[in-house]
């Protein structure tokens, strides 16, 4: 399993909408073999700035699956524009996890 992390800032003013954009976004990504989930978490002290996790079975799921579909191009016309800077990808895999009764 691979962890896909971007962090995002929106343009101030724009989080709302950008919300609900993504909210209808999740339909491209949602449908790419290789998608596991994903959240999407608003900072609590600056309003503007985002996480987004997606897990994907493997790399090749996101950064060809993905980025090189059609779904994708949809995905981009609806969100990049809310971006500025734009955001910065990474892709993490496990190497330790513990849950709290563990």
């Amino acid at each position: 399993m691979i962890l896909e992390v971007a962090i995002l800032f929106v343009k101030k003013g724009e989080e709302k909408q950008f919300e609900k954009d993504f909210e209808i976004a999740r339909q491209y990504i949602s449908s790419i073999q290789g998608y596991s989930g994903h959240s999407l978490r608003k900072c609590i002290e600056q309003e503007n700035k985002y996480i987004l996790l997606v897990d994907w079975e493997k790399l090749e799921d996101h950064t060809i699956g993905f980025r090189q579909s059609e779904h994708y191009l949809e995905w981009k016309k609806l969100l990049h524009h809310y971006y500025d800077p734009f955001p910065i990808v990474e892709h993490f895999e496990m190497v330790l996890e513990y849950k709290k009764n563990d």
